[in-house]
């Protein structure tokens, strides 16, 4: 049975499109980018796919390409386009599929929904966190909202730097999985991809 994992980050440039890499990767998933706001010719998309090295993969189009790298609800704006949960239909694949979000969970992509209202109840979480002042509270707190909505928190993934002390409290305090960690790389392409998708596959494909 296929399996959605959705990647979401504690904040912005945390790291989520080389974890939505490396997922895909691994498992030799579809990847779908919902919206892409900004950067369209050298998008999320793009960049996943210059990493990903297995035949496999179906890179399916986002349902919204917005030209401004802004929050999704005011690069609509500025397009004149109204984005909307309803409007944002999965693509139809009987692969695994990766979403890959934007932003962090309270995102919003109109005047009353967020990328959390584009979570499935049925999906794998996946929450990237990176180190920084406050990156402890982000990331219980990406948790915690998850956890209210009653959605499947699959695991943490770290990336950058290690920080024990930080990743011991958040495991134990959340009380969620580490699917693994992703050192401070100088550069990525897909070597390293591949490297870590070979390191985290037990993890991922795990019931």
């Amino acid at each position: 049975m296929s399996q959605t994992y959705f990647i979401t980050g504690i904040s912005t440039e945390v790291g989520k499109t080389v974890v939505a890499a490396i997922v895909t990767e691994a498992i030799g998933a579809d990847y779908w980018k919902p919206i892409q706001a900004g950067e369209l010719d050298t998008s999320d998309t793009h960049k996943v796919k210059a990493w990903v090295s297995n035949s496999k993969t179906v890179f399916h189009p986002s349902a919204f390409e917005l030209n401004t790298p802004m929050s999704p609800h005011a690069a609509a704006d500025i397009d004149g386009v109204v984005i909307s949960n309803k409007k944002i239909k999965r693509p139809k694949t009987k692969n695994n599929l990766v979403v890959e979000g934007a932003g962090g969970l309270l995102v919003p992509i109109n005047d009353s929904e967020t990328i959390v209202d584009l979570i499935k109840t049925t999906d794998r979480v996946i929450v990237v966190s990176k180190h920084y002042l406050g990156s402890i509270n982000h990331t219980l707190l990406t948790i915690q909202n998850l956890k209210s909505k009653k959605l499947k928190v699959f695991g943490i993934i770290f990336n950058g730097a290690e920080n024990k002390s930080t990743e011991d409290i958040i495991a134990k305090m959340s009380g969620v999985p580490i699917l693994g960690r992703i050192d401070q790389e100088p550069f990525i392409d897909t070597n390293v991809i591949k490297e870590y998708a070979e390191l985290f596959f037990k993890n991922l494909t795990s019931p």
